[in-house]
């Protein structure tokens, strides 16, 4: 992306790792005062570069046992439909992440649910009654191996010189 320098690299580094950073941890961190800094944060969250800083839960910590990946096939594909069941997923808390797909099907869905008796019941009694949806298809997770990872950013340049290394 055009006009982010290697202390906004940094700075984007730096965050995904620990959003709690305070401005002054964060300036020494990538080789800058305070000021500077907290400037540079504040012009990368009104760019829409930084969209919001969340908490990483574990939700087995919190009862959702059960990490789906859904491929919804849709019963036709005009555009008013598509919106009309994206509209639909968005309001779902159950499904975390919805991306539109190439080939089979027309969305895949990341879903948490408690067990799986309360997964058969949000595909048979939510899912599959949504609107314009025609099958569903699921695979579950079995073990996480990575989840909740920081964004690579090796291609936006190198790095503040008083950064840490990755």
């Amino acid at each position: 992306m055009a006009g982010l320098d290697r202390y906004d690299v940094a700075i984007l580094d730096e965050l995904q790792r620990d959003a709690r950073l305070s401005n002054a941890e964060l300036a020494e961190r990538i080789g800058l005062s305070a000021a500077p800094t907290w400037r540079r944060v504040k012009a990368l969250e009104q760019r829409g570069v930084i969209t919001g800083y969340r908490a990483e839960i574990d939700r087995r910590r919190i009862g959702l046992g059960v990490l789906a990946f859904v491929r919804v096939d849709a019963d036709r594909n005009t555009g008013s439909a598509t919106r009309e069941l994206e509209e639909a997923l968005r309001r779902l808390p159950e499904v975390t992440a919805c991306h539109y797909i190439s080939g089979a099907g027309t969305f895949e869905l990341q879903v948490m649910a408690t067990d799986l008796d309360a997964f058969a019941r949000f595909a048979t009694h939510t899912l599959l009654n949504l609107p314009h949806v025609k099958d569903i298809h699921t695979s579950f997770s079995l073990g996480e191996i990575k989840a909740g990872a920081a964004l690579p950013l090796s291609h936006l340049g190198p790095r503040a010189s008083g950064a840490r290394p990755a």
